[in-house]
């Protein structure tokens, strides 16, 4: 049956599209190779990252939304979006598999006046490199005559209650202005605001800024906190004083390391490396064997060792109220304690199984009665249902690496 629109990747941010465009009244295919993903999707349960519910998953169903591992329904869609997954690969440069094979699966099948996206984070040059390369050599038809091709950065907030698809303005980057046209045509029909950017490196550009200002911010504070830990200042208390200049300030918040799916890039594959990424990186990965250290001090300062300690790290997801665990920074916590010899449990009211070097880590059931038998209670993710005042008064040691608790009602980061 013919779509208006094909998603092709149903990952953390493809599935966001599918149910805007759903709630718009688009009528939407997802596309992925992942067949049991699809058959969950199919059957009404939710994606393991959490990014949407079991109930949004069955309304967008009811709305007609179509799950499928089909690459011929590719081939009969007025609009087709990728939004493959592209992770770091060893050298750090992303990692275009997923992309590339999307490309190919969309190009065999590709009809004149299709109009095509990408939203995956890729470097800049990619999709009037590598994109158009793929999609004209398997199609025999020619990008921005035969077809539209653009550009628009994911820019979304997952958990966030506050900024949704329609509230958040899109840019889209064109190959030619008829291509950005297009595209601005689909987007308007999703969002409020659609900024077109004056082509698709410069879009693509733009991801690339705003994840790297994230982790350089992130990277400031979190060396803020060593050294103000070191002279004896409250930094929360001089963030929350800092946030109320109206102009040349915004704020950011230290914490265990930097998790998510929106990795930094600190080089642009044949480009010159960009330094200031480079080293917040550096900084960023320093921060789970920091929060170690501390574990580690405060033990010694109670007169414990961490060989045999019992530690409860509380949090386990890169993001508060969210199942997803991407590069949370409690794996390596975890790993580095259990090297030490210390005895590891968890608690996370959105994960039931945690797993660190393939061995399961213990799950504490009981909230208070884990904190009240531990030696330490790490706070690493500050999520919701977390009653941090009682916890503080329960807990033996209480260590809070995201300055969430009362002041004075814990060790803070």
């Amino acid at each position: 049956m013919p779509a208006d629109l094909a998603v092709i990747g149903l990952g953390h941010h493809g599935l966001p599209l599918a149910q805007a465009a759903i709630a718009a009244g688009i009528d939407t295919v997802g596309f992925d190779t992942d067949p049991r993903a699809v058959a969950e999707l199919a059957a009404g349960r939710p994606p393991v990252d959490g990014s949407l519910t079991a109930s949004e998953i069955r309304r967008m169903l009811s709305g007609g939304f179509r799950p499928t591992t089909q690459p011929a329904e590719l081939g009969r869609v007025r609009t087709a979006v990728i939004c493959a997954p592209t992770p770091p690969g060893a050298d750090r440069d992303l990692d275009l598999t997923a992309v590339t094979d999307a490309a190919r699966a969309l190009a065999a099948r590709l009809r004149p006046h299709t109009t095509v996206l990408l939203e995956s984070p890729v470097p800049p040059g990619t999709t009037e490199g590598l994109l158009r390369d793929l999609l004209e050599a398997g199609s025999g038809l020619r990008a921005g005559r035969d077809f539209h091709l653009a550009y628009s950065p994911d820019r979304l907030d997952p958990g966030s209650r506050t900024r949704g698809y329609h509230g958040t303005p899109k840019v889209i980057g064109g190959l030619t202005p008829a291509c950005t046209e297009s595209a601005a045509a689909f987007y308007g029909r999703l969002t409020d605001k659609v900024v077109r950017a004056r082509g698709p490196r410069e879009a693509e550009t733009v991801k690339l800024l705003e994840t790297n200002f994230r982790h350089v911010n992130i990277a400031l504070v979190n060396e803020m906190a060593v050294l103000c830990h070191e002279i004896g200042v409250d930094l929360w208390d001089v963030i929350r004083c800092a946030e109320t200049k109206p102009f040349g300030f915004q704020a950011f918040r230290p914490g265990p390391g930097v998790g998510g799916h929106g990795v930094p890039v600190d080089t642009l594959g044949t480009h010159r490396p960009l330094r200031m990424v480079e080293l917040a990186s550096q900084v960023n990965e320093r921060m789970p064997q920091y929060v170690v250290q501390r574990c580690t001090t405060l033990l010694n300062e109670h007169g414990k060792s961490a060989r045999g300690a019992r530690i409860l790290l509380l949090g386990v997801t890169y993001k508060p109220d969210l199942a997803d665990r991407q590069a949370a920074p409690a794996t390596e916590i975890a790993r580095r304690l259990r090297d030490l010899g210390a005895a590891v449990s968890f608690h996370d009211p959105h994960v039931l199984d945690w797993r660190v070097r393939d061995l399961p880590v213990p799950r504490a059931d009981s909230l208070y009665e884990a904190a009240a038998d531990a030696d330490l209670t790490v706070l690493l993710q500050h999520h919701r249902t977390y009653d941090l005042q009682g916890l503080a008064v329960k807990a033996q040691l209480l260590l809070d690496t995201r300055g969430a608790t009362p002041a004075g009602a814990a060790h803070r980061l």
